[in-house]
């Protein structure tokens, strides 16, 4: 797998996504002239994670400004983009994830599986599938955040031929462990690499734990972030030593 893929890791947008979107615009632009060809960013980065009295308030639907917006962001940038964001389908909010093509075209879009806490259960509806897309030839799943944290997702995903996951993530300070040995593991478990893009600085009074990071399926981490904003770019590849790599998926037993 050859593909230059960018992580951006900020704080989130305080209720303002005009602001979010101008600043997701700087990063994009940034990425692509680094050779990204793809930018991921945090869950719920418009209108916010931990801002439940917005969600509703604020959720567009799928086509709304906010898609055209990013839309036309990727396409002058010429980098692909794949941003949380809180939509809304008639009377339900969803925890969504939508991947631009660098064309401006819809890849693929996402809804949240697995709610994290009361705070998510009582804004958003639970989504019931999964996303897979091609991205120049890599089979791309998408996730978000608590998501990634169980096996048998990531295990679905790669079953139906996944080598790459992006997860927008809103990841709690004290929750590291997440970056440090859950994406990893899941990563060298399922044999595919996974782009974590995390929030960092604090929101509502929730601090963010940053740590976002690319895991390749060695578990081994190919570009990481610390706590302070910043963006990344990596390239994904070479491949690692395929008699170093898990073939759980081939070899799984039930008993």
């Amino acid at each position: 797998m050859s593909l230059t893929l960018g992580l951006y890791q900020g704080p989130p947008v305080m209720g303002d996504p005009e602001a979010g979107l101008a600043r997701l615009q700087r990063q994009l632009t940034a990425a692509a002239a680094a050779g990204a060809r793809m930018l991921v960013a945090p869950e719920l980065f418009l209108p916010g994670y931990n801002r439940p009295d917005l969600h509703a308030a604020l959720a567009q639907p799928m086509g709304g400004s906010w898609c055209r917006r990013l839309a036309g962001m990727a396409r002058e940038a010429g980098c692909g983009l794949t941003v949380g964001w809180a939509e809304r389908d008639g009377d339900a909010v969803y925890n969504a994830a939508t991947a631009f093509d660098r064309d401006g075209t819809i890849l693929g879009h996402y809804r949240k599986i697995q709610l994290f806490g009361p705070m998510e259960a009582a804004s958003f509806a639970p989504g019931g599938s999964y996303c897979l897309f091609d991205l120049d030839g890599v089979k791309t799943g998408l996730m978000i955040c608590y998501d990634v944290e169980f096996a048998p997702h990531v295990r679905a995903l790669a079953e139906r031929g996944a080598r790459l996951l992006l997860v927008p993530t809103a990841n709690p300070a004290g929750f590291e462990h997440v970056s440090t040995a859950f994406v990893p593991a899941r990563a060298a478990e399922m044999d595919l690499t996974i782009a974590y893009a995390n929030f960092c600085g604090d929101e509502a009074g929730l601090a963010y734990g940053g740590r976002s990071l690319i895991a390749g399926p060695d578990a081994q981490v190919i570009a990481a972030a610390g706590r302070a904003e910043c963006l990344l770019v990596a390239t994904l590849g070479p491949e690692p030593d395929r008699a170093l790599r898990s073939t759980q998926l081939a070899d799984y037993r039930k008993v």
